[in-house]
């Protein structure tokens, strides 16, 4: 959507106007410009406050008026926010010794008093008019928002959320910021109505370039479009004994979930973070005992549908390792000739093929700490509460303890690994006399070679596409993690290319 879309918001108090900041704050990310406008102590000041608070997830942060300063800066955790005030600026030349002209990139602008330098405005931005209802009391106020160019589905959008909310019966809940991922979706906490719960914010993916065969790289590794395969995994994962999120509210279309609040008790502890061992063997045993289980290839999603579960085939894999010749090896100034990108496309290909064959379980494909969560109130597996498993996909068992026990965010030691692995292959083969560790370890090995040189090439891509260079901390933990598993005597041929070619990453 291009072009204009408005609504209005009856503000009862300066709570309400938080509610509202930070449902606009749940849709906001870098780039974006948000305008208050509205007369003296209409509360622009207020609504700013409460965004950035609400991003900062801490309700005592000061946040000034930036009538002196002009321009106030904070370093939030999901992004750089500017909170400017044009009150005193008399010409729009005076933006650029402020920093505002241009505006900067990868930071979220917030502009009370826009009118002061109308001409200096970006064609894409969301402007919110308040007003004052002394009628129906002295903290009453009115907004009117409304999305310009490229931000008129952001409002559009922001109004159905408000809607979800409002049917849903959480209009009155406190929201609280949650961190989110490398994806499009958002999360909050809603508290104080009832139990506590999670708001999911879902856009369907965006298609990218047609580049895979004529598909872009999301639906080529089968990644989710949109909330669908969420909703039909934790239904499948629950009904089977494992603890996923109760869906309390569903808008499928517009991609807006409620669900169960597992709260936040990890599987790691410590800085810097360590596993700890007793719950990573209860995530090892819940996937033993997805694994030894006869799992579907379709599953319920309303009365009316089904959802199939996507194979992942040996292309997927192969698109996905692909990641290092296009975006790891240059970002280490190493481009490789065509005829060394189709070498190496070409041993993937025999390797992952050699394997094709075998059987498949669900591959929940982000099994790993950050979607992990501790369920100390229950029992056995379900000790264990799972998230982020709507790329979920059919594969190779060993994908997902590969996940597991080799984070890519964390340090997992390799006594501990190798500790689990076995612990792993025992209660398989508890399960399944026929059971073949030695076939399962030199998967395991393919599996973590394959995860780790797309990892390698995602992250790589995130700082360079995306402009996300945090996630290039964690590939010195990746290179350990691959040169590890390419010791592996049926990868000795890959071991040796990537010698000759493929450089560690930056430390």
């Amino acid at each position: 959507m291009t072009g204009r879309a408005t609504f209005s918001v009856a503000l009862a108090d300066e709570t309400a106007t938080a509610r509202l900041m930070a449902d606009l704050a749940l849709l906001t990310g870098p780039g974006d410009v948000i305008t208050l406008s509205g007369d003296l102590g209409a509360g622009k000041t207020a609504a700013a406050r409460a965004m950035i608070r609400y991003l900062a997830g801490d309700d005592a942060l000061e946040v000034p008026s930036p009538t002196f300063t002009l321009v106030q800066g904070y370093d939030l955790p999901s992004f750089p926010l500017l909170h400017a005030d044009l009150y005193r600026v008399e010409d729009p030349s005076e933006l650029e010794e402020i920093g505002l002209s241009p505006l900067p990139d990868g930071a979220v602008v917030l502009i009370e008093w826009p009118e002061r330098a109308p001409g200096a405005l970006p064609a894409d931005r969301v402007d919110i008019a308040f007003s004052q209802r002394p009628a129906q009391g002295a903290n009453a106020r009115a907004a009117e928002i409304t999305g310009h160019g490229k931000s008129a589905a952001q409002v559009a959008r922001l109004a159905a959320l408000r809607g979800f909310i409002e049917l849903s019966g959480y209009a009155e809940a406190t929201r609280r910021h949650m961190p989110g991922d490398a994806s499009t979706r958002s999360y909050a906490r809603l508290e104080g109505v009832g139990d506590t719960v999670i708001l999911m914010n879902s856009p369907r993916r965006p298609d990218g370039p047609a580049i895979y065969r004529g598909k872009s790289y999301s639906a080529a590794v089968h990644l989710a479009e949109d909330v669908r395969p969420f909703v039909a995994i934790a239904n499948g994962l629950r009904e089977r004994g494992f603890s996923a999120p109760a869906i309390h509210h569903a808008d499928l279309e517009a991609g807006f979930l409620i669900t169960e609040d597992f709260g936040s008790a990890g599987v790691i502890t410590g800085a810097p973070p360590q596993p700890i061992p007793e719950r990573y063997q209860a995530a090892t045993d819940v996937l033993a005992a997805l694994h030894q289980q006869t799992l579907p290839e379709t599953l319920p999603l309303t009365p009316q549908a089904s959802y199939a579960i996507p194979l992942f085939d040996t292309e997927a894999l192969l698109i996905e390792v692909g990641l290092m010749p296009e975006w790891y090896l240059p970002d280490r100034g190493t481009a490789p000739a065509a005829g060394l990108r189709e070498e190496f496309l070409a041993m993937w290909r025999e390797l992952l093929e050699r394997h094709a064959a075998e059987p498949w379980t669900w591959v929940l494909r982000d099994f790993h700490s950050p979607n992990l969560i501790w369920l100390e109130q229950r029992a056995d597996i379900a000790k264990v509460g799972i998230l982020d498993f709507q790329d979920t996909v059919l594969g190779p068992a060993a994908y997902d303890l590969v996940s597991l026990l080799q984070d890519a965010r964390i340090d997992v030691p390799e006594p501990l690994e190798l500790a689990l692995l076995g612990r792993y292959i025992k209660a398989r083969r508890a399960a399944d006399p026929a059971f073949d560790p030695a076939a399962f370890a030199e998967r395991y090995a393919l599996m973590s070679a394959q995860r780790n040189t797309r990892l390698l090439g995602t992250f790589a891509r995130l700082n360079r596409r995306d402009g996300k260079p945090q996630y290039l901390r964690h590939q010195p933990r990746i290179w350990t993690y691959l040169t590890r598993s390419l010791a592996h005597p049926a990868l000795s041929g890959l071991r040796t290319w990537y010698d000759a070619h493929v450089p560690p990453p930056a430390r």
